[in-house]
């Protein structure tokens, strides 16, 4: 499927979910979801139940097995028939090795894919197709302390050698308190991977063994929210009584996990959240869940749930003397679009996550009258040996962009390029070059 026709497809009501009765099976459950307990603990749960909501159903509740971070979400039919999915939140790990084993239908997860995983799933199909990687919500990792730690901001260099034990007490890092104590939650959980991925393994640090490990979130902010010594990471709508700091990667400023930071990604440690679906998968409820997932309720539903909601918003950006003078001016007469382009790594195509994006944004620019002349498009990249050559890679991004939204009935304003200016991530590392190759929608 091209991209042009994606979008349309994705226009023409993929997003909006059918209200078609779904096959109702005569035993067990209609739909297993396992793996990752950020999503399970709460956003998947309140997902099943709007599905069900779609679906008509009646008396729709939550029933806790004895098993802890397991749920059962129930509603029943008219004629009083029983539909029961389940949800099992052991971390994203678990989530692949239960679509293997065939005990789950759907994978939740709040990383991405590996290869390894990619590998051992083959025989479901590409798992890295459009259809299958679905991008259902974005989530920061918060870097929590005891709210009396003065402490404002680290940068993710400081975050790895704390949390790897060779930082030892608040002192080093100019704050008070003594010995410093590390929250971590367990091996299982998509956080830990995304901690690790973003902050230790980028610097061949390993987790200290000192570090209390934590399966549910919730347990492990309350610990740190009540030990003045404490630190831990944590997605987003855990941070509870904790206080969240300022983070910076390379040359990037410090950032706070604001919504319009980690919606635009350009937060260091914001990550996305998957639904996985094997791509030949005969249950129906799988795809049915997915698309309600994407659709506007499905959203607002995200952010009911503490997490950043992919539903496109304009945004005032305050002009300061860190950006160049043409984005300055830009910032003066422009809004930004809570979105950015990313591309799929060593590719100049539009990842999986952007393309579900593109047909976003063409129904804001549509709704609000934005299709004359109204769009500019910027360009970012990474660092290069030759500055002309970063500055011109940053503008074919953003002409790639302008391609499909010109294709699409949009007449663009104008398309620019800054090169390697502003960079959101570090430059030393593959998935900080990813980061900071992205283009930017501003709507006048």
């Amino acid at each position: 499927m091209t991209l042009r026709v994606l979008c349309v497809f994705l226009l023409s009501g993929w997003l909006s979910v059918s209200a078609a009765a779904l096959p109702i099976p005569e035993n067990g459950p209609a739909l297993r979801i396992q793996g990752s307990n950020t999503i399970g603990a709460e956003l998947g749960p309140a997902l099943v139940e709007g599905l069900l909501q779609e679906q008509g159903l009646l008396k729709i509740h939550r029933e806790t097995p004895d098993t802890a971070n397991e749920q059962r979400l129930v509603g029943q039919t008219a004629q009083g028939q029983r539909v029961i999915i389940e949800v099992a939140a052991h971390g994203s790990s678990t989530g692949f090795a239960a679509l293997k084993n065939a005990s789950a239908d759907l994978a939740a997860s709040s990383r991405e894919i590996k290869d390894s995983e990619l590998l051992a799933l083959q025989a479901l199909g590409d798992l890295k197709s459009p259809a299958a990687e679905q991008v259902i919500a974005i989530d920061g990792l918060a870097i929590i302390l005891n709210p009396a730690n003065p402490l404002e901001q680290l940068n993710t260099e400081q975050l790895a050698r704390i949390f790897a034990g060779e930082v030892k007490t608040w002192e080093e890092l100019g704050s008070r308190g003594g010995a410093i104590h590390l929250y971590a939650r367990d091996d299982q959980s998509g956080t830990y991977d995304t901690f690790k991925e973003l902050v230790l393994s980028r610097r061949g640090k390993s987790l200290s063994s000192a570090a209390k490990r934590f399966e549910s979130s919730e347990q492990l902010s309350d610990a740190v929210s009540n030990d003045p010594q404490g630190i831990g990471f944590i997605g987003l709508p855990y941070v509870r009584q904790a206080k969240a700091v300022a983070i910076a990667d390379g040359a990037s400023q410090a950032m706070l996990p604001l919504n319009s930071l980690i919606a635009t990604e350009d937060y260091p440690l914001s990550r996305r959240l998957f639904f996985y679906l094997p791509p030949d998968t005969q249950n129906q409820w799988v795809q049915a869940l997915a698309s309600f997932a994407q659709s506007p309720e499905g959203q607002a539903i995200v952010a009911a749930s503490g997490f950043v909601s992919q539903t496109v918003q304009a945004m005032s950006v305050t002009p300061n003397a860190l950006m160049p003078e043409g984005y300055q001016s830009l910032s003066r007469h422009a809004q930004r679009l809570t979105v950015n382009f990313r591309f799929a790594e060593g590719s100049a195509s539009l990842d999986n996550k952007a393309r579900q994006d593109l047909a976003r944004v063409l129904d804001y620019i549509k709704r609000n009258g934005k299709t004359e002349r109204a769009v500019t498009l910027v360009g970012f990249g990474d660092l290069k040996d030759d500055p002309a050559r970063a500055d011109l890679l940053s503008k074919l991004r953003a002409m790639a962009v302008r391609r499909e939204l010109v294709r699409n009935g949009v007449v663009m304003r104008e398309v620019r390029g800054f090169g390697a200016l502003m960079p959101v991530a570090t430059n030393s590392a593959d998935e900080g070059r990813i980061k900071n190759r992205r283009v930017e929608v501003w709507v006048y």
